[in-house]
């Protein structure tokens, strides 16, 4: 297995040299991933962009070696990268996404870090049943927590709703197809009074697999549309969200030391 270069993500467990990494950022943009490996990654080597799925393997700043990676949009897209990513050896991964925000208090231009998922995404019926909780790792969604408090980034702790489609499953009739079918009609409402904070499509799937295959998984996602107010994301501050989510991300993965934890 170790020589064996996976399918997907086209690369091998060889490739990631003697002292592998074991933490990986996920990002569902290849250009997202490039961006940090390139911004915030030291010694950085191009592993593979195998159908779009740019990995990269690099140092932080205290040395740990890190893979930046990417998902690709969607649960069944993450599902076989995280699926390969364990193969070589991955035991922590954080996911660096974008969201929509449902709740009105929650502000474009911050971040949503994930406490666990609704899951309503039929790829992860796959990995484990419907009523299998869809939650993060507690210890490491605590450091993306003090990572954003030490940063003074304006950060939300919550419930996340991950779907499976971008229009009409996070309720948007401004599309090609303006049309719902009656269960998502005014779905949003009711997620609001749950108390979930964001939609997004791909933390339910990770939350899944990381409870069955058994590694660490956390989410912080940048808030780039204020869905209390309007379908569109906001350009202007779209930026300035996923730098956010990057750097508490960074800040995270450089302090966190499962090990100690586990000890």
């Amino acid at each position: 297995m170790d020589n064996k270069m996976l399918y997907h993500i086209g690369f091998s467990k060889e490739d990631l040299g003697k002292f592998p990494p074991e933490i990986a950022l996920l990002s569902g943009d290849p250009q997202r991933a490039n961006f940090i490996a390139q911004t915030y990654l030291q010694d950085v080597r191009i592993l593979s962009e195998n159908r779009g799925l740019h990995s990269y393997l690099g140092y932080l700043p205290n040395g740990k070696k890190i893979l930046s990676a990417t998902s690709g949009m969607g649960a069944p897209s993450l599902s076989i990268v995280v699926n390969e990513l364990v193969q070589v050896g991955i035991r922590q991964i954080i996911r660096i996404g974008t969201c929509g925000s449902i709740q009105p208090h929650i502000s474009v231009g911050s971040i949503v870090i994930s406490k666990g998922a609704l899951c309503r995404q039929g790829a992860a019926n796959d990995i484990a049943p419907v009523e299998y909780p869809a939650i993060a790792d507690p210890f490491l969604t605590v450091a993306l927590v003090k990572a954003a408090q030490e940063l003074k980034i304006e950060h939300y702790l919550g419930i996340t709703a991950s779907v499976d489609t971008f229009y009409e499953g996070q309720e948007r009739t401004n599309s090609a197809n303006p049309y719902l079918i009656r269960s998502l009609e005014r779905i949003t409402e009711e997620y609001r009074r749950l108390n979930i904070f964001n939609y997004e499509m791909e933390s339910g799937m990770l939350f899944k697999m990381a409870g069955v295959y058994n590694f660490v998984a956390a989410a912080v996602c940048a808030v780039i549309a204020q869905r209390t107010m309007s379908e569109n994301i906001i350009l202007s501050t779209k930026d300035l969200a996923i730098n956010n989510a990057i750097l508490t991300a960074i800040h995270a993965a450089t302090n966190f030391q499962l090990d100690q934890i586990l000890t």
